[in-house]
């Protein structure tokens, strides 16, 4: 029997096993994290996050979706003029939230313009875009950008290694809609590192912070159609029973007056 099953084995050259150690060798550099470190920062982030859950902590001034008060959804529009202290305080979470916030993408924007360094997040909004965009355009896309940001002399030239540009060049001669991940990565980890640390400590945001406003509570009457009267018209039977009822009060009445007045 083992020698039938010696023989049925395919035959096994080296370079099968060059490619079974490099998996094994793969997987043992993979890294693991302990189900206790897991459930840690699980933690962590619900208390983090637990007064902007709805759900857990409520809104303010109300809930819309209990009641006909629609002032939640308003104060937390996309761009508004003044912010929610919650919605500010989001942004210091951490720096994707800052740039899925439009209101905090648009104040970030205006501080590394203070800074001269504006180019950096029109480079990740342009790669964005040729991430996300028709694929009918995806070549024009990449020339606009490496035209825009890459190329030499270009108005708003951005600053990566000689090694990423080489893989980016590389790439763009068969343009696809990921041709940009290094050289986007690179300046998002540049944003995240130095730009996004000094926007939180600058007057730009604490004076955002300061002026923000905190909505107060408000009881609105949780569907007030709800609390009408409804007015149901009666059954037949019903109907008969109080005509007669009707009818027997107004032959009683006079005897009981009579015995009254002689009392």
């Amino acid at each position: 029997m083992q020698r039938l099953q010696l023989q049925s084995k395919p035959n096994q050259n080296i370079d099968y096993y060059k490619r079974e150690i490099e998996q094994s060798s793969r997987a043992l550099g993979r890294s693991r994290v302990k189900s206790s470190i897991c459930l840690e920062s699980f933690m962590k982030y619900c208390e983090q996050y637990l007064l902007h859950d709805p759900i857990m902590s409520g809104c303010l001034p109300s809930n819309p979706w209990i009641s006909d008060d629609t002032t939640h959804w308003t104060i937390n529009s996309n761009l508004v003029g003044t912010p929610t202290r919650l919605r500010v305080e989001r942004w210091s979470f951490s720096f994707m939230e800052l740039l899925n916030d439009c209101l905090g993408k648009r104040e970030f924007k205006t501080y590394l313009e203070k800074e001269f360094s504006g180019e950096n997040l029109y480079f990740w909004e342009a790669c964005e875009d040729l991430r996300h965009g028709q694929s009918s355009k995806i070549t024009l896309k990449v020339e606009e950008v490496y035209k825009n940001f890459l190329s030499p002399g270009a108005a708003r030239w951005v600053n990566i290694d000689s090694k990423t540009m080489e893989r980016t060049l590389e790439g763009m001669k068969q343009p696809n809609r990921f041709v940009m991940d290094d050289a986007q990565m690179h300046i998002y980890f540049l944003m995240k590192k130095d730009s996004y640390p000094r926007y939180l400590k600058s007057e730009l945001y604490k004076n955002m912070l300061a002026k923000a406003i905190v909505p107060q509570e408000t009881k609105k009457s949780v569907f007030p159609f709800m609390r009408r009267q409804r007015h149901s018209s009666p059954s037949p039977a019903m109907v008969s029973q109080t005509t007669e009822d009707d009818g027997k009060s107004k032959d009683v009445g006079p005897k009981n007056a009579g015995n009254v007045s002689q009392a």
